[in-house]
C-alpha cells in the first residue's frame, strides 16, 4: 500500500538532487523560498539540503540566496494581508482549514508576543505564510516584521547550510540509505508544524 507514495517520493527526491547540481539551483531556491513565505505549502529546506550536500562550497551562497528569496516573500505575504486578506489572504487559510489557528495567530500578533511569535515562525516548522499574512492583515509595524523575519530566517538556514557544509557527504549517504525514514521525519516536521500552530 506504500509503494505509490515511496516510489513518488523517492523520484521527487532524485529529481530534486538533480535540479541541485545543475546551472538553475540556487535561482530555483531563490524561486521556491519566496512562494513558501505567502502560498506554497513545502519549506525550501528541501532544496537547499540537496544544493549544499552536493555543492559543500556553495554553503554561505545557498544559505543568503534562500534568505533573500524568503524576505521578499515575506513582503508578497505581508502584502496580501495588508490589502487583499478578504480574498487572497482568506482563501490561503481556508485551503489550509487553519481558521482556528489564524484567528490564535492575530490574537498573538495584537498583544505582546507579535514579534517573538514571528521569531518563532521564521525559525520553527511553524508554517511561515501564516505569520507573514498575519503581520499584514493586523498591521504590525512592517520595518520589525522585516528585521525580525530577516533574522530569523537567516538564522534557519544558515544553521542548516553550516551543518550540511560540515558533514554534507555523510548526511548524503544517510539520505541515499535511509530515505523512507527521512521522508516520513520530512513529513512528521511539516504536519508539526501546523499542529503546533493550531495548538497555541
Amino acid at each position: 500500500m506504500l509503494t505509490t507514495p515511496r516510489r513518488w517520493l523517492r523520484a521527487l527526491y532524485d529529481w530534486t538532487l538533480h535540479w541541485a547540481e545543475s546551472s538553475q539551483a540556487l535561482t530555483a531556491l531563490f524561486l521556491i523560498a519566496l512562494i513558501e513565505s505567502s502560498v506554497f505549502p513545502i519549506p525550501p529546506d528541501v532544496l537547499l539540503i540537496a544544493i549544499v550536500t552536493a555543492r559543500p562550497q556553495a554553503w554561505l551562497r545557498a544559505a543568503a540566496v534562500c534568505t533573500a528569496g524568503s524576505a521578499i516573500g515575506a513582503v508578497v505575504g505581508y502584502t496580501i494581508g495588508a490589502g487583499f486578506m478578504a480574498t487572497i489572504g482568506q482563501r490561503i487559510v481556508d485551503v489550509y482549514g487553519a481558521q482556528a489557528s489564524w484567528d490564535r495567530v492575530v490574537e498573538l500578533y495584537n498583544g505582546t508576543w507579535g514579534l517573538w511569535f514571528l521569531a518563532g515562525a521564521a525559525f520553527t516548522p511553524i508554517p511561515f505564510k501564516v505569520a507573514t499574512i498575519a503581520a499584514g492583515a493586523t498591521q504590525m509595524s512592517f520595518v520589525p516584521f522585516i528585521v525580525v523575519g530577516t533574522i530569523g530566517r537567516a538564522g534557519r538556514f544558515v544553521l542548516v547550510s553550516a551543518m550540511l557544509r560540515v558533514c554534507g557527504p555523510e548526511v548524503r549517504r544517510r539520505l541515499e540509505a535511509n530515505f523512507d525514514m527521512a521522508a516520513l521525519l520530512f513529513f512528521v516536521l511539516l504536519v508539526g508544524g501546523f499542529l503546533v500552530l493550531r495548538a497555541l
